[in-house]
Parts: structure tokens; C-alpha cells; sequence
């Protein structure tokens, strides 16, 4: 009599699916080497000489080593506050997005809310209109006074329609008999969430974040509408500044004579993206676990 082991070492894989494993292995690690060589020739530019990099175009290597970017990026203090409010605005607004999300997203997927399908449409319908620029302007500034304000960075985006959505959706998926069971042991609703609903949705909480994350962390149009300090400006929107400087400098040097490739103008644009996607990219490889990990497993026993 065989035993299971043996049984399996018999098992013969047909040459079919060896071919479609090594084709699928084969076609993702090209996609992520083609991933890849943007990230090491822009950040190979950001470390080149800007009359280097026009002479000899993007290598792998720098041919000619130069920080003059990242010189002219950090020469003031700015930066490092702006990356503080960056940081600050991220980490704070990704978790009372996430906690807002929550608390409207687990209502609606109850079934048990009260013109739940009334306020479904309410959210939806502002995802196809909005009320304007002028308008919302005059409401931020005017009537809410949050104008320079930290927390404009923050509240006027803090749900997006359409996480809330998935986030709803995903709460729906999850079994009846979870919150039943924990109804039944005397729990009430906001027990059932967070003790029950929440420990078993790590995968969708960890996506929305990012989601959010990426958001709050790339956002300057807010910046831009209603913050004029200085020391209030996020990363993003110092670095477009600085690099409409490094354009106007450029447009000024040629009308002067001076040779503009002396302007580190494109190398300070490719130091400008090693710069602003170095903290976000860090953050991904904790979160991205979550995205391929049981959903429910353990959460529901026979």
C-alpha cells in the first residue's frame, strides 16, 4: 500500500501547465525589471551633472556625479517643515479618513439603517456633481475660516465616495452569522464593529489607507486654494514652486546669455521625484501583505 507522499511523487504535472507556470513567472519578473529601469535611470539623473545629462541623455550610471539638485532641493529650511506638515497631514488624515469611512461605510452594509438607500444616492450623486470651485472656495474660507489653516489639508477631503463604497461592499460580504453570534452574547453595534468587523477586515481597511495615504501625501491643489503661509505648505506644493523657480531661472539664464544647462532644471526634476515617492514607497511594503492575505479565514468556525 502506497502512501500519500508516494501517491504525489507519482503525480505527474503535464508539460502544459510547466509551460504557462514559467510563461506567467517569466512575463512577471520582465514587467517588474521594465518597472524598475524608470526608477534607477531617474534616479541615476538626479545624481548627474545637468550639462552631463544633456550631453550624454539618461544612463544607468551617472557619468558624471553631481548633487547639485539636491543642493538647490534642500539649501533651506522649508523643505524639512513642509515635509513635517506632509507627514503630519498623512498619518492624521488617513486615520480619520479611515475612522469616518468606517463608521459610514458599516451602517450602510447592515441593511438595517433607516433611508440607507436615500443616503446611498445622496453619496453617489456627489461623486457626478460637485458644487463648483467658486462656491466651495467661498465655504472653506468664508463660512468654515479654515483658510491657512492645517486642518484645510484635511477635512474638506476627508471621505472619498468611492472608498466608501468599496469599503461598504466589503462589509457586506462578510457573514451575518459574525455579528449575530456577538448579538446574541449581549454585544451592541459599536461593540460588533469594532471587536468583530474590523479584526476581520485588515485587508480591505490596509487598501483603502493606501488609498488614502497616496492621497493626503500627493495633494497640493489644497495647498494651493487656501494656504499662503509658508511654514503651512505641504511637500508637494514647495516642490512645485521650486520648480517653477528652476524653469524661470532656465527661461532667464538663456535671455542673459548664460548657458541654461548650468541650471540643474531637469536633474532637480528627477531629485524632486526620488524625493516626494521615497516616504510613500517605504510605507507600501508593510501594506502590500495585506492585500493577498485570507480574508476570512479563521473568522468563521463550523
Amino acid at each position: 500500500m502506497t502512501t500519500i507522499k508516494q501517491h504525489k511523487a507519482k503525480i505527474k504535472v503535464p508539460a502544459g501547465d510547466k509551460a504557462l507556470t514559467i510563461f506567467c513567472y517569466s512575463f512577471v519578473i520582465i514587467f517588474a525589471i521594465l518597472c524598475l529601469v524608470p526608477f534607477i535611470l531617474g534616479l541615476s539623473a538626479s545624481f548627474t551633472a545637468e550639462v552631463a545629462l544633456a550631453k550624454n541623455g539618461y544612463q544607468f550610471w551617472p557619468s558624471e556625479f553631481s548633487t547639485a539638485a539636491y543642493e538647490l532641493l534642500f539649501k533651506t529650511s522649508q523643505i524639512f517643515d513642509s515635509y513635517k506638515v506632509s507627514i503630519f497631514v498623512t498619518v492624521v488624515g488617513t486615520a480619520l479618513s479611515l475612522l469616518a469611512t468606517t463608521l459610514l461605510a458599516y451602517p450602510l452594509s447592515t441593511g438595517k439603517l433607516k433611508y440607507a438607500g436615500k443616503l446611498n444616492f445622496f453619496i453617489y450623486f456627489t461623486m457626478l456633481f460637485t458644487g463648483g470651485l467658486v462656491p466651495t472656495y467661498m465655504l472653506v474660507s468664508r463660512y468654515l475660516g479654515m483658510k491657512d489653516s492645517i486642518w484645510v489639508l484635511i477635512i474638506p477631503i476627508l471621505i472619498n465616495p468611492w472608498n466608501m463604497f468599496l469599503l461598504r461592499n466589503f462589509f457586506s460580504s462578510i457573514p451575518g452569522s459574525l455579528a449575530e453570534s456577538a448579538r446574541i452574547d449581549g454585544a451592541n453595534d459599536i461593540t460588533i464593529m469594532f471587536r468583530i468587523i474590523l479584526p476581520v477586515s485588515t485587508p480591505a481597511l490596509a487598501t483603502i489607507g493606501l488609498f488614502y495615504a497616496l492621497a493626503y501625501w500627493n495633494n497640493w491643489f489644497q495647498a494651493l486654494m487656501y494656504i499662503d503661509k509658508s511654514e503651512l505648505k505641504p511637500l508637494q506644493a514647495i516642490i512645485i514652486e521650486m520648480l517653477r523657480n528652476a524653469d524661470f531661472m532656465k527661461q532667464m539664464a538663456g535671455q542673459m546669455g548664460v548657458q541654461s544647462t548650468q541650471i540643474p532644471s531637469i536633474t532637480s526634476k528627477m531629485a524632486t521625484a526620488m524625493v516626494t515617492i521615497g516616504p510613500i514607497v517605504l510605507v507600501y511594503p508593510f501594506v502590500q501583505k495585506y492585500f493577498t492575505s485570507g480574508i476570512m479565514v479563521g473568522s468563521v468556525k463550523g
